[in-house]
């Protein structure tokens, strides 16, 4: 008797989803995401305009991007994830489409629902991409 074969997904299934229904893909697996709570929403503001002040203060070439904003972290299609925060300084990774490669620092504003994901799974895709800081924000 034959194994059936698990199902993988490509960045190209991510963009086909239908209007308003968000998913990260990681290594060929949809992961929805539900809509963010108004505190975490709040946050991701306060965050975004404190840091993003620090980095115009200082003069520095970095830029920052809330989600949604795609994030291609590896060299194949199998990839996507949308960081609550992205924070990249080196602009040749940077297109129309997003982010290609390892933002230089992540944050992401972890719920309940998404601990597993935050603290597990991205957490090990962050560190093999190469991301230089990974905040958890509670």
């Amino acid at each position: 008797m034959a194994l059936q074969q698990e199902q993988l997904y490509t960045i190209k299934d991510i963009y086909a989803l239908s209007d308003g229904q968000q998913a990260e893909l990681i290594d060929g697996h949809i992961y929805p995401m539900a809509p963010p709570m108004r505190m975490h929403q709040k946050l991701v503001s306060e965050l975004t305009q404190q840091i993003g002040g620090y980095i115009k203060a200082r003069g520095e070439e970095c830029e920052i991007y809330p989600a949604p904003f795609a994030v291609f972290l590896n060299e194949d299609d199998r990839t996507y994830v949308e960081p609550d925060l992205s924070i990249i300084c080196d602009k040749n990774k940077l297109n129309d489409q997003g982010c290609d490669g390892a933002p230089d620092w992540i944050i992401e504003i972890v719920s309940p629902s998404t601990q597993q994901m935050d603290y597990d799974i991205k957490l090990f895709k962050y560190r093999m991409a190469g991301v230089q800081e990974y905040w958890m924000e509670y």
